[in-house]
């Protein structure tokens, strides 16, 4: 996944528990998990976000000579650009948990149909469902071509 954070993969349930279609959608228990999940997930972003500009910091406060200079200059954009990507994600993440508190996560945002507990694993801030997305990129690329 290329969102410029830490994946939302990791284990965030102590007990092992994982959705299953067996299961009503979108019931108690798969709330709480994919809450717990965007949560860890966002908190894992800081986290990361802040160690790398306190190590950036430091870094620029011990270069002297103009090389070193540059490169940290490198380092600094490059940083910026993954910082603005972090932001974005942490936006879609918290726009995620709103929807979790209006009971709308996890239904599909055009059709309104379930989007699979596959996809909502692999990629929590999913908003459509694979078929809708398609459709979606499908149209965007029309529309880039014109």
């Amino acid at each position: 996944m290329e969102d410029g954070g830490s994946s939302p993969n990791a284990s965030n349930d102590s007990d092992g528990y994982r959705p299953h279609p067996d299961e009503p959608f979108m019931c108690e228990r798969q709330q709480a998990y994919f809450r717990a999940k965007l949560l860890n997930w966002k908190e894992a972003i800081l986290r990361e976000s802040q160690g790398t500009l306190s190590q950036l910091q430091v870094d620029s406060l011990r270069e002297a000579d103009l090389n070193d200079r540059a490169s940290s200059e490198t380092d600094w954009s490059i940083e910026l650009r993954t910082r603005d990507r972090q932001r974005k994600l942490i936006s879609k993440i918290e726009a995620a948990l709103r929807r979790l508190d209006e009971g709308e996560y996890g239904y599909c945002e055009v059709t309104g149909e379930p989007i699979s507990l596959g996809r909502l694993e692999a990629r929590p801030i999913a908003t459509m469902t694979v078929e809708a997305q398609e459709q979606h990129e499908r149209q965007e690329k029309v529309s880039r071509e014109d």
